[in-house]
C-alpha cells in the first residue's frame, strides 16, 4: 500500500462523500426505480424476456384453447406497458445520474479555478523573487506577466458561449 499525500487523501474524501452524500439523498421510491433499472439493465434480463415472448407466442400457437390467439393482442399489451415502464425507469435513473454529474463537474470547475488562481500567485513570486535577487539580470517576461493573473472566468464562459452559439 503506498502513502499518499494529504491533498490526495482530501480529494478521494471529498468524491466518496459526494457519493455518499448522493446515496443518502436517496429516497425509498428512488432506490426501488434504481433496483428496477438495475434489473432490466442486467444482459440476463434480454434473454429472460425473450424467453418469456417466445414461451407465450409457442404457448398460444400449440394450445387448443389459446389464452392469447395470434396476432397477440395480449402480448402486445403487455409489451407496450412494458416498454413504458422501462422507459420511464431509465429516464428517472438518468436524471438521478445526471445531477451527480453536475455536482461533480462543478466540483471540477471550482477544483479548476482554484488551481489556475494558485499557479498564477506562484507564477507572480517567482517573478517577483527573480526581480529581487541581484543575482540575476532584471528583464521583463511579458509571458511570465501573463501567466501571472489568474484567467477571467466571465470571459472564459462568454467566448464559451460564443463558440456555441448561445448568445444572439
Amino acid at each position: 500500500m503506498t502513502d499518499h499525500g494529504p491533498a490526495e487523501h482530501d480529494v478521494t474524501d471529498v468524491t466518496t462523500r459526494l457519493h455518499a452524500e448522493h446515496r443518502l439523498e436517496t429516497g425509498r421510491l428512488q432506490g426501488a426505480v434504481d433496483n428496477l433499472t438495475a434489473i432490466v439493465g442486467w444482459p440476463g434480463f434480454v434473454a429472460l424476456a425473450s424467453a418469456a415472448i417466445v414461451a407465450w407466442v409457442a404457448c398460444n400457437l400449440v394450445s387448443a384453447r389459446p389464452v392469447d390467439p395470434a396476432p397477440f393482442v395480449g402480448m402486445q399489451a403487455v409489451l407496450t406497458g412494458a416498454a413504458v415502464l422501462i422507459t420511464s425507469l431509465i429516464l428517472t435513473t438518468q436524471r438521478r445520474e445526471d445531477q451527480l454529474a453536475g455536482h461533480r463537474a462543478q466540483m471540477i470547475l471550482e477544483l479548476s479555478a482554484l488551481n489556475d488562481q494558485k499557479i498564477s500567485k506562484i507564477i507572480a513570486l517567482i517573478e517577483e523573487g527573480r526581480r529581487d535577487n541581484p543575482q540575476v539580470k532584471d528583464r521583463i517576461d511579458s509571458e511570465a506577466a501573463a501567466m501571472s493573473t489568474p484567467a477571467d472566468t466571465r470571459a472564459v464562459l462568454e467566448a464559451i458561449k460564443d463558440v456555441q452559439g448561445e448568445r444572439p
